[in-house]
């Protein structure tokens, strides 16, 4: 299995987007948590099976919430640069893809 490791400013985003939902609705954070989590399971048993975004980024659509994982796959982790929701504008993560890991 390979080891995940997230961008500071992706792990803020899940955090944001857990704190959002739990104040729509009491619980519904966890389902948020519960969706994400399974997307991050799925990259993590398969990295490449998900579609690339962009040249050495791919995308995981979370299910039931507007949300993706954007992620790298480097040779012995996938790095997670992005827990976006997919109505924010395009693209605001890209400088995170550039940074030295």
């Amino acid at each position: 299995m390979m080891l995940l490791m997230f961008h500071p400013e992706a792990l803020a985003e899940f955090e944001a987007g857990v704190r959002h939902y739990e104040l729509q609705q009491q619980g519904l954070g966890e389902r948020f948590i519960a969706s994400v989590e399974t997307a991050l399971d799925n990259v993590i048993s398969a990295p490449m099976r998900w579609p690339k975004l962009t040249t050495g980024v791919h995308r995981h659509l979370a299910r039931v919430f507007p949300y993706a994982v954007l992620y790298a796959v480097e040779a012995d982790r996938v790095f997670i640069l992005a827990i976006m929701h997919c109505h924010r504008t395009p693209g605001y993560w890209r400088d995170r893809a550039k940074q030295p890991r």
